[in-house]
C-alpha cells in the first residue's frame, strides 16, 4: 500500500503560509537534494487549487532536475473551482478527497506526496490518511501569517526521524495518530 507523505515548510514560530516569502536562501543545496530524493520516490502528488496554480507557474517549464521531477510526476488536483488543469501529468479531481486518496493508496508502490498544510493536507490528516508528516522547520521568525496550529486538529505524533540541514533547517518526521 502506498503511503501519504505531507511535506510542510514551517517557520520557527509556527507560520506555514507563504513560505517563498520567508525561506529565502535557507532552502539551500542540501535541502533541495533531499526534496528531489523524496520526489523521486513519489508516484503522484496530491494538491489543491492554490498549490497547483503556484507550482504550475513556478515549474511549468522545467529548468533543473527538481523542476523536471515535478513536471514528470502525476498530479491529482482537487478543486471545485478550476475548469481545467493544463500542467503536464495533472488530473482534475472533483470527487471526495478522502475517498479518492483511499483508492489511490491501493494502487502503485511509490509515495503520494502533499506539499504544504492547505485544505487537502488538513482533510487527509483529520481522516487519518497521512502516514508521515515531515515538518521542515526554518530558523526564522515570521511573526504573522497562517500558523500550522490554526489549521490543525489536536493530533498525537510520534517522532520517527530528525535531520539537521545546513543553515539551521531541521526536518522532523512524525507518524500521525501514534499514542
Amino acid at each position: 500500500m502506498r503511503e501519504v507523505v505531507e511535506n510542510t515548510l514551517v517557520s520557527a514560530d509556527g507560520i506555514t503560509g507563504s513560505p517563498p516569502s520567508w525561506t529565502g536562501g535557507l532552502f539551500a543545496a542540501e535541502a533541495a537534494a533531499i526534496a528531489l530524493r523524496q520526489l523521486e520516490r513519489t508516484d503522484a502528488m496530491l494538491m489543491g487549487r492554490a498549490t497547483y496554480e503556484l507550482f504550475a507557474r513556478l515549474w511549468g517549464s522545467p529548468t533543473d532536475p527538481y523542476g523536471q521531477a515535478l513536471y514528470d510526476v502525476d498530479k491529482y488536483v482537487f478543486s471545485s473551482t478550476l475548469e481545467r488543469v493544463d500542467w503536464h501529468g495533472a488530473r482534475l479531481v472533483r470527487g471526495d478527497v478522502t475517498e479518492t486518496v483511499r483508492e489511490l493508496r491501493e494502487t502503485g508502490d511509490g509515495d503520494l506526496l502533499v506539499y504544504g498544510h492547505g485544505g487537502v493536507a488538513r482533510e487527509l490528516l483529520s481522516a487519518g490518511l497521512v502516514d508521515r508528516l515531515r515538518l521542515w522547520v526554518f530558523p526564522v521568525l515570521v511573526g504573522e501569517g497562517e500558523r500550522l496550529s490554526d489549521a490543525c486538529l489536536r493530533q498525537p505524533l510520534e517522532l520517527v526521524g530528525t535531520e539537521q540541514l545546513e543553515h539551521g533547517v531541521v526536518v522532523h518526521t512524525y507518524r500521525p495518530g501514534a499514542s
